[in-house]
């Protein structure tokens, strides 16, 4: 996006973009580190209508003055120098109101219901505070009846524990909303580059005849974080790694590597073929469980050449707690399209690097004429990078250069990082994308029920593996990538993890 000067500034946004925004937890982590900076963005760069107003809501004894100025905190604190705006900042703040909530209980809510009272504007229901509240909040704003047939609520993973929870949550949320209007939010597909990938996937016919399995030899998907629990313990130790980070964030990924094309770019076009690679995921059976899945917990280690605490010794720990913070697994898309072809996850906190990347390896030629030692070179890989720089890389191979080199082989990648390739345009974050979106009422980058369901129910038959097994999970120094044993896990097939960081 570009940055323009205030003389130059377009009209703000589409007028029948327009909403009212009720931000439930407005006072919360993610409301002050993500929601508020995106909205503030979204407004800088003239997308979001002038009649646009945002109540927020949160159980603190605050005004709007006072709430007007914490947010102007936050954003001064996480805003780049470029990025502050005072024109834009006081806008932006003018367009904040607070009001102080009980959440669970009836009374107050006649108070959004009186701010919406003269608005012709669609509400927008934004619910960033735990799941195991959000039908106390949907019945109340309805009871109240604060709503109407325009209303679309938003709200946040992780929906559920299991999948009967999810169900649970679901069906509350479902009492009130018609599926058309509830938007489940991954943050990870607001990304750049996984909106690229469905262009890159469906718009080039390079990759489009080569995505299968007589081309594509294996598929890793790594979505690594260097932090520890940092004070979520409560949560983290109830959830742990498989949760919080694979039943949402590592298999929405695969499905969008997986799947196969959509008719068209409409939302439920898109989240069909989603679903399908959801329904064909190998389950994990019998030795199948030990031997392609790898459950890991970080023990005390450095990060950066400091050394920090194991997770046992985390604030608050419990002491004999059996979560993992780490998973690896080797699983399958049983289909036409990927029999025979592994797909590698893993994910784990406490890692070298905050990474989070797919890599495609492709087949190697049937027929090689080259060096014989560097036959293991021999073949091309698509490294898509999400974090923390996103861009897309397609390791090639070509003559090394010079006389006294003969015909060796020296892999190289054709790479378009979007910060070299776009220097005047600030990369969006993924919550300023689906903000936008919600805006619009579009859907497309929001997860369906059945998406949710069909994902619990593959996490749920892995968890009721590990505890019919009760095997303890295995222990890694944090600032390593995981467990040797993940390492093992992909070299017995006679391949390995890309790490070319």
């Amino acid at each position: 996006m570009s940055q323009p000067n205030a003389s130059q500034r377009a009209p703000l946004g589409d007028p029948s973009h327009a909403i009212d925004l009720a931000l439930f937890g407005a006072l919360g982590d993610l409301a002050l580190r993500k929601l508020f900076p995106a909205l503030y963005h979204l407004d800088r760069e003239g997308l979001m209508p002038e009649s646009t107003r945002i109540m927020g809501l949160a159980r603190q004894d605050h005004d709007t003055a006072a709430f007007r100025q914490l947010v102007k905190g936050a954003l001064h604190k996480r805003l780049k120098p470029d990025e502050h705006d005072d024109e834009s900042l006081e806008r932006f703040l003018n367009r904040l109101n607070y009001l102080r909530l009980d959440f669970t209980t009836l009374d107050g809510y006649d108070a959004i219901r009186q701010w919406r009272e003269d608005s012709r504007r669609p509400m927008v229901v934004y619910l960033s505070v735990a799941a195991r509240i959000y039908g106390d909040i949907c019945h109340n704003l309805d009871a109240s009846g604060s709503l109407d047939d325009d209303t679309r609520v938003v709200v946040e993973k992780p929906i559920g524990y299991d999948l009967v929870s999810s169900k649970q949550i679901n069906d509350a949320i479902g009492a009130v909303f018609p599926e058309s209007r509830i938007y489940r939010i991954d943050h990870y597909l607001g990304k750049e580059t996984v909106q690229n990938l469905i262009a890159l996937r469906f718009a080039n016919p390079l990759f489009g005849t080569q995505w299968n399995q007589n081309h594509i030899s294996y598929v890793e998907i790594t979505v690594a974080e260097k932090v520890g629990i940092e004070g979520r313990w409560g949560y983290f130790d109830e959830a742990g790694q498989l949760r919080d980070m694979v039943q949402n964030h590592l298999l929405q990924l695969l499905c969008l590597i997986a799947m196969d094309p959509p008719s068209n770019l409409d939302a439920d076009a898109i989240r069909d073929e989603k679903v399908k690679v959801l329904k064909a995921l190998k389950p994990f059976t019998g030795e199948a469980l030990g031997r392609d899945v790898v459950r890991g917990q970080y023990i005390a280690g450095t990060s950066d050449g400091q050394a920090v605490p194991g997770y046992l010794e985390e604030e608050g720990a419990n002491t004999q707690s059996q979560t993992e913070t780490f998973v690896a697994m080797k699983t399958e898309v049983s289909n036409w399209r990927w029999a025979g072809v592994p797909f590698y996850l893993r994910t784990g906190k406490r890692m070298p690097e905050k990474l989070s990347q797919i890599v495609i390896h492709f087949r190697q030629q049937a027929h090689y004429i080259f060096d014989p030692d560097q036959r293991g070179i021999a073949s091309n890989k698509l490294i898509i990078r999400l974090q923390p720089e996103e861009g897309i890389a397609l390791q090639v191979l070509t003559k090394d250069s010079g006389l006294d080199k003969g015909m060796r082989l020296r892999p190289g990648p054709l790479h378009l990082d979007f910060n070299s390739a776009f220097p005047k345009s600030r990369i969006p974050d993924a919550y300023e994308r689906l903000l936008l979106e919600v805006m619009k009422g579009q859907q497309y980058l929001f997860v369906r029920r059945d998406e949710v369901e069909h994902a619990w129910r593959w996490c749920d038959q892995l968890i009721d593996g590990w505890q019919a097994r009760e095997t303890p999970p295995r222990r890694y120094p944090a600032g390593s990538w995981g467990p040797v044993a993940s390492i093992a896990m992909i070299t017995q097939d006679g391949r390995s993890w890309y790490e070319d960081y």
